[in-house]
């Protein structure tokens, strides 16, 4: 599976969780064997113009964080491009899924999943989206921003019973006839996280489950890196996500 990621998102560009030094290292050391590791390049502003206002670039870039944010986001097109062919991941920081048109909190600056999806549809690659966002904390910037679009279905899982959420995310996924699944991959809501919940089981599940609905459909998927803070579990919930979305069932 090709896996895009740069260098540079080793880097500690913040003082937040997601930029925390030993997080990133610590999915590489875990997913290095089993994968193919490409480095990615930079989004064009032109790009990150069909997801957000230029007054929201500026300011980005006025708090030095533009060059960082434009690779994770420039990281995610080459996923979704990827993953029109062959499941793919962008592992990439800045998180995105907080990020909305004109503003952003919760460590994000630039949506990743709507830069991607945006890139994907302009291209005429796509005609239906469904994003699942399996972070522990509801993707308000996703929905923010691309709610409104009637090519786009949006699952955030609300269930705080384990058995509940994942037949949630069976359900949609059983529906749905998108033609790209495009997953806003958090692994924060693990047990062993901040959420508590997950089992790192169920995180394969969940990749084997996208992956046959994008073969159902005939299209494809990909994932995002979002959350996931605590180091000793993270690499191997990523791991078994990207086995799922791997292998199917």
């Amino acid at each position: 599976m090709k896996v895009y990621f740069h260098p540079q998102f080793y880097d500690e560009y913040t003082t937040d969780p997601a930029a925390e030094t030993g997080r990133m290292e610590a999915i590489v050391k875990e997913i290095t064997p089993f994968t193919e590791i490409i480095t990615c390049a930079p989004a064009s502003e032109d790009d990150l113009l069909a997801a957000h206002t230029k007054a929201h670039i500026e300011q980005v870039r006025r708090v030095g964080l533009f060059e960082i944010a434009a690779l994770a986001a420039g990281g995610a097109i080459q996923a979704a491009q990827a993953g029109m062919e062959e499941p793919s991941f962008g592992l990439i920081r800045p998180p995105g899924h907080h990020a909305s048109a004109n503003s952003c909190w919760g460590f994000c600056y630039f949506n990743n999943i709507a830069v991607s999806l945006y890139y994907l549809r302009a291209k005429q690659q796509i005609d239906q989206a469904f994003i699942l966002d399996f972070d522990l904390h509801y993707g308000d910037g996703n929905v923010n921003i691309l709610g409104k679009e009637s090519w786009v279905e949006i699952l955030n899982p609300e269930s705080h019973q384990r058995d509940t959420y994942l037949e949630e995310v069976k359900d949609a996924l059983d529906t749905t006839r998108a033609d790209i699944i495009a997953v806003s991959a958090g692994f924060d809501h693990h047990v062993n996280d901040w959420g508590g919940l997950l089992h790192t089981a169920d995180y394969k599940t969940m990749g084997q489950w996208v992956r046959e609905t994008a073969i159902r459909n005939g299209g494809g998927c990909y994932g995002l890196l979002e959350g996931g803070y605590n180091h000793k579990v993270l690499g191997k919930n990523v791991l078994a996500f990207l086995e799922g979305l791997q292998t199917g069932k």
